[in-house]
């Protein structure tokens, strides 16, 4: 036990007050308030957290969910129909069918050679049968025309519209001017002192689309993160390189209107490779799901 006494100075051993750990000068400062008892620390706002050498950006990821069903695939089909026929056979006669056979009986029952009209309960009022339903219903399905699936813009391959690809999820994406270059982004903004990284994001959405767009962020922790280091030439020890959050957020309402159509797309997660960088991709690529796969 002396000799373990011995070697604790080493590592910086108070002999009145036991064991303290020695810091360097940089880290003193959030060493003192880690180690300073709970409650005895000064008022005030809590620090700002700090990144040496890196800025922080806070990316918004905004998906417009399907509009329609997706067209069955051959074993969906199939196994629909299966379904369709053990429901079938399994199945007790709807109102419907009832009446198809009330019909019936009261026809055999006027065709029969003792009929007496004044037994009828019914006898002068007008009968709707069954049959007059189902013309009627003929008639009404004719005249129903369902919407395309195909859409103007889809023929046109116009991916700056939301009327668009009306089966599969959409995202969108922005152009921005990074250096000399102009490259596609999901939307982002820099992180500023005093908010959350989420905020970041939202005000990226609101100074983007303003109040054309409405949208519910799909909660406060982000969903990925993509790193990427400054050019050697215009690097330095207080600024390396730029960290981005991205936060999910799903479209309600609403469509660009007053934004250049060149500016922005609406993509699907097979397009995303038309326009994202490769590095900037792989990482979006893990926190967008695609349940476009289809199996025959």
């Amino acid at each position: 036990m002396a000799a373990a006494l011995r070697r604790l100075p080493a590592l910086g051993v108070s002999a009145s007050r036991g064991v303290s750990v020695s810091v360097s000068a940089s880290a003193a400062p959030a060493a003192r308030a880690l180690l300073q008892p709970e409650g005895s620390r000064g008022p005030g706002p809590e620090p700002e957290p700090a990144v040496s050498g890196w800025q922080l950006c806070g990316a918004v990821c905004l998906q417009r969910a399907a509009v329609v069903s997706r067209e069955r695939n051959g074993m969906e089909s199939a196994f629909t129909r299966l379904l369709e026929q053990m429901e079938l056979e399994k199945s007790l006669y709807s109102d419907h069918e009832l009446r198809v056979f009330e019909d019936e009986e009261r026809i055999r029952r006027r065709q029969a050679n003792n009929y007496d009209s004044d037994e009828e309960e019914d006898a002068g009022q007008d009968i709707v049968t069954s049959q007059d339903l189902e013309d009627l219903w003929e008639q009404k399905l004719r005249q129903f025309k369902p919407a395309a699936r195909v859409q103007e813009a889809d023929k046109r391959n116009d991916r700056s519209t939301l009327n668009r690809r009306l089966d599969e999820k959409l995202l969108l994406l922005v152009k921005e001017k990074v250096g000399d270059e102009e490259i596609w982004l999901l939307p982002q903004s820099y992180w500023t002192p005093g908010e959350t990284m989420r905020q970041t994001a939202e005000r990226t959405l609101s100074t983007l689309a303003g109040n054309e767009l409405q949208a519910v962020f799909m909660g406060n922790a982000p969903t990925g993160v993509y790193k990427y280091k400054y050019p050697r030439a215009i690097r330095t020890s207080s600024n390396v390189g730029t960290k981005v959050f991205f936060f999910k957020a799903l479209l309600i309402n609403g469509d660009l209107q007053t934004r250049k159509k060149e500016d922005h797309m609406w993509v699907t997660k097979s397009e995303l490779k038309d326009y994202l960088k490769p590095n900037y991709l792989k990482q979006v690529n893990r926190f967008i799901f695609d349940s476009s796969t289809t199996y025959v």
